[in-house]
């Protein structure tokens, strides 16, 4: 009796070596974590509306990252940076990091893809249909063969392979000093905000879905799955749409009352449907 079974077997990706190394240097962040819920009954119904009325599309996360960069811009504590011991960098433009997967090379297949990092720049300034534009037209981006990236951080084969051979000390002593400890250089490279997705988890069940993720920029937001469940709108009881949330400060900068305020301000904006009026 075969107790092995029929398998296939096959090289590691190396681009696996990146996620590694990224979520190794995210443990050593101080991050705390915030569990939340937010109604998004009205932004949804907005938005079906707005494609039944003129047939337009709007990204359902594109609405969330406006929310985000317009009250991290008026909370701007919670996505500063450290520069040495001694020095806080807050910056004013909010440039939120989301992955996009995308079918690299030549290759129709959809199962040979890769997720790509793109960071949406300076997102408190833009609108939600700019914001939606931007994500569509990175998801559809001409790529040339061998290139890994969107937008203006795209990066040859050879510098990953040269960087993947060096030992993981090393790797991760370099990607530490200058994404970790030069706040300048990290915004270049993967913005100061990250916004993550896991809601396909929690599709199909009805039921509310949270994510912790592991990052290292200094606001780290999952967007969980959207649940249907009785809520009060006024004095009435009545089936509403809610969004799980996790966000993730860095406590080396800020402090729990500063992110509550922009939690709060945040969720003022998402229940009221801001940028979808």
């Amino acid at each position: 009796m075969n107790l092995i079974g029929t398998y296939q077997e096959r090289e590691f990706p190396k681009s696996r070596t990146t996620t590694i190394d990224w979520v190794d240097v995210g443990r050593s962040k101080r991050h705390i974590p915030i569990l939340v819920e937010l109604d998004v009954t009205a932004a949804r119904s907005n938005i079906r509306n707005l494609k039944e009325t003129t047939g337009e599309t709007l990204s359902f996360t594109g609405w969330v990252m406006k929310c985000i960069g317009q009250a991290v811009s008026e909370h701007k504590h919670v996505h500063a940076m450290r520069k040495g011991k001694k020095k806080l960098i807050i910056f004013d433009d909010v440039d939120i990091s989301i992955t996009v997967e995308r079918v690299t090379g030549n290759s129709q297949s959809k199962t040979e893809t890769l997720p790509m990092p793109y960071v949406v720049r300076r997102a408190n300034q833009k609108s939600v249909r700019e914001i939606h534009n931007e994500i569509r037209a990175a998801q559809t981006e001409q790529i040339e063969a061998g290139i890994v990236g969107l937008g203006a951080q795209k990066y040859y084969p050879y510098l990953q392979n040269l960087f993947f051979s060096l030992p993981s000390s090393l790797r991760k002593l370099i990607l530490y000093r200058r994404l970790v400890r030069d706040p300048f250089f990290a915004k270049k490279i993967m913005g100061t905000v990250v916004v993550t997705s896991v809601g396909m988890f929690g599709k199909g069940g009805g039921g509310s879905s949270w994510g912790i993720p592991v990052g290292i920029h200094p606001l780290v937001i999952a967007l969980g799955g959207i649940a249907r469940k009785p809520g009060i709108l006024g004095d009435k009881v009545e089936v509403r749409e809610y969004l799980g949330m996790t966000v993730l400060f860095d406590h080396d900068v800020t402090d729990g009352a500063p992110v509550v305020r922009f939690i709060q301000r945040l969720r003022e904006l998402i229940e009221n449907a801001y940028g979808l009026e």
